[in-house]
């Protein structure tokens, strides 16, 4: 592994720790668009001058699909929905957990978690907040 593959894995492993502490956050340039970490520099102006944001406790599911036939790590959830959540200045891709396939629908607030795979890769999850 290359020392930047190594340097943006940790920059990734650093969100998922604040998500799994309850202090999720995002990237911030200064024109108000919203990034999320392992990114380092602001896509459209080339800046580095990069903010650390809260990301908001809570989301509503943009789009989701569900999946019947998962990646091999994923086996043991097919089915499982997978969405794209709005949180706000950013939105995040992951699997819908603890939740019943029917009750998942756009507009679902849920929170972002994270969990480890069968194979020991930690994941960005969702939980329902409907029920909670």
């Amino acid at each position: 592994m290359s020392d930047r593959e190594g340097h943006t894995r940790s920059r990734h492993e650093r969100f998922l720790d604040a998500i799994a502490d309850g202090e999720g956050y995002y990237l911030a340039d200064d024109d108000g668009n919203g990034y999320v970490p392992p990114r380092a520099v602001d896509p459209i102006g080339g800046t580095r001058n990069l903010t650390q944001e809260p990301l908001p406790e809570t989301g509503e599911i943009e789009s989701y699909t569900v999946v019947h036939v998962p990646p091999s790590e994923f086996e043991a959830d097919a089915p499982h929905a997978l969405a794209i959540v709005d949180m706000g200045r950013v939105r995040l891709t992951g699997q819908v957990c603890d939740c019943d396939l029917d009750d998942v629908d756009i507009g679902l607030t849920v929170s972002p978690a994270v969990v480890t795979t069968n194979n020991e890769e930690r994941v960005l999850t969702f939980t329902s907040q409907e029920n909670a």
